[in-house]
């Protein structure tokens, strides 16, 4: 004859329902838990390097200068923080093209992260402009763009190549 057997179901079920219920004691001892968030830094990062590429006098001789990024790993509750740019005046031997010759076109920019930007693009100087801000960010955050940048060649232009020096920096 044969003996009843138990379907695994009911099988399952009867185990979990035989199980002992944990409670805990008052007087359990208990383990309090702790870690620490790292901080790191507000860092920007930008090209050594651009070549505008080249254009007679009168015209417009502007290029994309290659990626830029804030990386702010400061890790704050309510993190803020501006990008400014100027530039010093194009030389070429004693021929020279202002800076306020020059735009500085943000164009798009991608985040990471909870950060609002907001950008200005701006006529180059001396003086630093603001041309990114950072705003409502919370805990670390990245901005990446590839700013254009516009040289309006005066018609007075000597042929020749220029160079001068953009400066960004994020605080």
């Amino acid at each position: 004859m044969r003996a009843p057997t138990l379907s695994t179901a009911a099988l399952a079920a009867a185990l979990v329902l035989g199980q002992p219920v944990l409670a805990v004691a008052e007087d359990d001892p208990s383990t309090t838990v702790t870690f620490v968030v790292t901080s790191g830094a507000l860092s920007l990062s930008v090209p050594a390097s651009a070549d505008l590429g080249s254009g007679a006098p009168g015209t417009s001789i502007g290029s994309a200068i290659g990626p830029c990024s804030v990386v702010d790993d400061r890790a704050l509750a309510s993190a803020s923080w501006t990008v400014t740019a100027s530039e010093t005046d194009f030389v070429n031997g004693v021929s020279t093209i202002p800076a306020t010759d020059s735009d500085y076109t943000v164009g798009v920019v991608t985040t990471t992260g909870t950060i609002t930007v907001t950008t200005t693009d701006v006529t180059l100087s001396g003086a630093p402009q603001v041309v990114l801000t950072g705003s409502a960010g919370v805990g670390d955050n990245t901005a990446s763009w590839d700013p254009t940048v516009t040289v309006h060649a005066p018609a007075s232009a000597v042929s020749g190549l220029y160079t001068g020096t953009l400066t960004q920096s994020v605080a």
